[in-house]
């Protein structure tokens, strides 16, 4: 089912339960959201969580117990309840259940609230370990086991956004009229991934005009994703040619994927702000170990918010 909220301003954002994700962003005759054309990508803005990017054979591990799950988590698939809706706000929630016992096996509550201001769009993600973990429910099983799964009583996720933003804004442009310009001149670098879109273990420097600017061109993207650190914690989809603009802000978030689907003219760019990163390649990750990675105790929340203003 779809939710619109709608600034006073006349910014309208439509969102699904399915996933939690956007599926429009609207003002005045302006679409900026990616309107999901299976030609290139059959998605508009899929939320990601409780991991980022690929596991190694689409496995991790909790000790010496090896679970399946596909990439970027499970969340996007997932149907969210809607609550606390009022006309420029919405939430959705999700919560374990069996189903992703199979495949996560710990306790949480994950919350998506999206906020209309002005021309902003607000986006804060809340995640509560709500203690008592599948292990400690097990009559006979020791809580230091590592074979029992999630028994150190911590909620070990990773997070982040997708959304694919329209390239060009307007009639008349193209792709390559547009550039990214970050909020601040940036020393930023490039975390390396391998063919197979896993981590590298490396990072090279990643030159920006004038330390701020990144030009568009189809060809950025044969490689798959850029993804940064110790960049600015705000980046702008500009023309010089245009009058319209995307500006994006993350600043609780330390990593920035930029992507659209390789070796394609698509039309638009992701803008992709995470808090954490994939696997290694041909390692399957034990995840209380993996540094990236958030990581909860019994009774913790935590949050993070990051936005999409239109112009």
């Amino acid at each position: 089912m779809n939710y619109t909220i709608e600034s006073r301003e006349g910014l309208k954002v439509t969102v699904s339960d399915l996933g939690a994700e956007m599926t429009g962003i609207h003002l005045g005759e302006t679409e900026y959201l990616w309107q999901a054309d299976p030609a290139y990508w059959n998605e508009h803005a899929p939320v990601l969580f409780p991991y980022v990017g690929r596991l190694t054979g689409g496995k991790y591990r909790i000790g010496d117990r090896e679970y399946q799950m596909k990439i970027h988590g499970f969340a996007s698939l997932s149907t969210f309840e809607a609550e606390k809706r009022s006309e420029n706000c919405i939430a959705f929630t999700l919560k374990d259940s069996p189903e992703t016992m199979q495949m996560y096996p710990f306790r949480f509550l994950f919350r998506v609230i999206y906020t209309a201001e002005g021309h902003t769009l607000k986006i804060r993600y809340e995640a509560e370990n709500p203690g008592q973990t599948p292990a400690e429910d097990t009559p006979g099983r020791s809580a230091n086991s590592q074979s029992s799964g999630a028994a150190d009583g911590m909620l070990y996720f990773g997070i982040g956004g997708h959304p694919g933003l329209n390239v060009p804004l307007e009639d008349g442009l193209s792709f390559d009229d547009y550039y990214l310009e970050f909020g601040d001149r940036c020393d930023s670098e490039r975390i390396q991934f391998t063919p197979a879109c896993f981590l590298a273990g490396r990072e090279e420097p990643f030159a920006l005009e004038d330390g701020r600017i990144l030009r568009l061109r189809h060809n950025l993207f044969d490689e798959d994703a850029i993804v940064l650190q110790n960049m600015a914690d705000s980046v702008a989809i500009r023309s010089d040619k245009g009058r319209k603009s995307v500006t994006v802000r993350y600043p609780g978030l330390p990593y920035l994927g930029i992507w659209h689907m390789p070796k394609t003219d698509a039309p638009y760019v992701a803008i992709e702000p995470w808090g954490s990163l994939p696997s290694r390649q041909d390692i399957v990750e034990d995840l209380r170990f993996k540094p990236d990675l958030l990581r909860l105790g019994s009774g913790d929340r935590w949050h993070t918010e990051w936005s999409i203003t239109v112009s």
